[in-house]
């Protein structure tokens, strides 16, 4: 189905714009908003409930990588941060609710996600689960 595969697509793109927004002296704003302006501009929306993070000693870190965003807001990306970017879209509606362990969109919409664990250096975003 076309949509599908666009949504697999977009979500793959998004993904790639926000690791090459991954940069120092960057915000993670500008990532975010990245991500939402390419999602938004081929139809889909971003979920707000589920985010990125930071990546340290434990999986689940501050600070939060939204998906969405505005230019220049957020944390300041610095060298030798390591952030998890992963952007998950919907064909409609953003809202999500749990069921148990799983999560599904609120008007049962398609949804896609993709993720990589991303250090930031100076030489650029250096994308560690290739």
């Amino acid at each position: 189905d076309s949509v599908k595969k666009k949504l697999i697509q977009v979500t793959k793109e998004s993904l790639e714009i926000g690791i090459i927004k991954a940069r120092v002296g960057n915000t993670l704003g500008d990532v975010g908003s990245a991500i939402q302006r390419h999602v938004e501009n081929n139809g889909f929306n971003v979920v707000r409930g589920l985010v990125g993070h930071g990546i340290g000693k434990n999986l689940h870190e501050p600070p939060q990588v939204l998906n969405y965003g505005k230019p220049g807001v957020g944390s300041e990306l610095v060298e030798g941060m390591v952030i998890a970017i992963e952007p998950m879209l919907v064909t409609g509606d953003w809202r999500i609710k749990e069921k148990g362990h799983v999560f599904i969109t609120k008007d049962r919409c398609l949804a896609a996600h993709f993720e990589h664990t991303v250090a930031i250096t100076k030489s650029g975003p250096d994308v560690l689960t290739k």
